[in-house]
């Protein structure tokens, strides 16, 4: 079984036109979040091997209050996942070469991407298609590379 995990880093403090976007914290409700997705990922089945994470800091905050729930993870802080398309995360995922992976990363790619894995029209995946919330969490599983992604379990933190 393949496994590919989508972590959307929580609520980041709001920036000013004046702030650097790469440099946003996370704000108190989204350090709040973080673990609490994190662990209900992991409760859902959750084991990545990799962790490629947005080299941004709200992302690595996110993914250092995640860690401890999938305490295997060898984790990789990537630049070319910040604000990256759709395309760019599977790539990076594809390129690992790990059967489960989770990627940290930010809207609007890590929803475009959920919400194309999530086309079986099923009631869970029109609730990931509407709105992939800040800390929301999706796993997809597969049998092998030839098969296609079922959502498995979909996390938000309300």
């Amino acid at each position: 079984m393949l496994q590919l995990i989508l972590l959307r880093h929580a609520k980041a403090a709001p920036g000013t036109d004046a702030d650097d976007d790469h440099a946003r914290p996370l704000a108190p409700e989204g350090r709040e979040a973080a673990p609490r997705m994190a662990a209900a990922l992991a409760a859902a089945g959750a084991v990545p091997e990799i962790a490629l994470v947005s080299d941004a800091k709200r992302t690595r905050e996110t993914w250092e209050l995640a860690a401890p729930s999938f305490p295997n993870a060898k984790v990789s802080f990537l630049k070319s996942l910040y604000l990256c398309p759709a395309e760019t995360l599977m790539l990076e995922a594809e390129k690992s070469g790990a059967s489960s992976i989770i990627l940290v990363g930010h809207n609007p790619g890590m929803h475009e991407l959920a919400s194309r894995l999530a086309y079986r029209n099923t009631e869970l995946d029109q609730k990931l298609r509407a709105k992939f919330s800040p800390a929301s969490g999706a796993m997809f599983e597969r049998k092998d590379a030839k098969s296609s992604w079922r959502l498995h379990a979909f996390v938000t933190p309300k």
